[in-house]
């Protein structure tokens, strides 16, 4: 149970790439006193959190409503989160700190940052997959583990940017990039061979 836990919890920390966002976050936040970026922080891993469990829990209704298999959104969903993860490996910049005024809890840290549309299909997958209750369970408490993992590093910002630097913060993104392309490929991977067996 303990090894399942802690299985799903490393899959969504690398789906919601925190490094990433972290550099995405201090990008937007370049005009927010300490305090403020520490509750801005909060916000946004409530707002992961909150999105992720909707996703989740009615994933399977979405599949019901438009007809669609789970493999066909797994390899759909995966090419959307290997193009995602290719720009993110290759240090695209997503956000520009155009917007300090605004607030950018939901747009763009929560959606399309951290919970992207890779994030999005994955997370739908996973909640039709997943049939029994004790295996929701679990997801849920990995979930919350993961936003709460995203909180704490967004939370601690100042002290990444001290010690990384805007260099280091784009190595670390690049990496999550890579591993974020790993796991798109394995999604779409899954998504083809059960396609062609079934």
């Amino acid at each position: 149970m303990l090894a399942e836990l802690f299985s799903v919890y490393l899959r969504m920390l690398v789906l919601y790439s925190p490094f990433f966002v972290l550099s995405c976050f201090i990008s937007l936040s370049r005009g927010y006193t300490v305090k403020e970026r520490k509750r801005l922080a909060w916000r946004v891993a409530a707002g992961v959190l909150t999105s992720s469990l909707l996703l989740y829990l009615f994933g399977r209704y979405i599949f019901d409503l438009f007809g669609i298999t789970i493999d066909a959104f797994r390899i759909g969903a995966g090419t959307v989160l290997f193009i995602s993860a290719l720009g993110m490996a290759q240090g695209k910049a997503v956000a520009t700190s155009d917007n300090v005024q605004q607030d950018v809890t939901i747009v763009p840290l929560t959606i399309p940052l951290t919970v992207g549309p890779g994030t999005i299909g994955a997370l739908l997958v996973m909640g039709a997959g997943d049939q029994l209750w004790d295996q929701k369970l679990i997801t849920i408490a990995a979930l919350g583990l993961s936003a709460l993992t995203v909180g704490a590093i967004l939370y601690l910002s100042n002290q990444f940017e001290r010690l990384l630097g805007d260099q280091g913060l784009q190595i670390v993104s690049r990496l999550m990039g890579l591993f974020v392309c790993a796991l798109a490929a394995q999604i779409i991977f899954t998504g083809v061979k059960n396609y062609l067996l079934g």
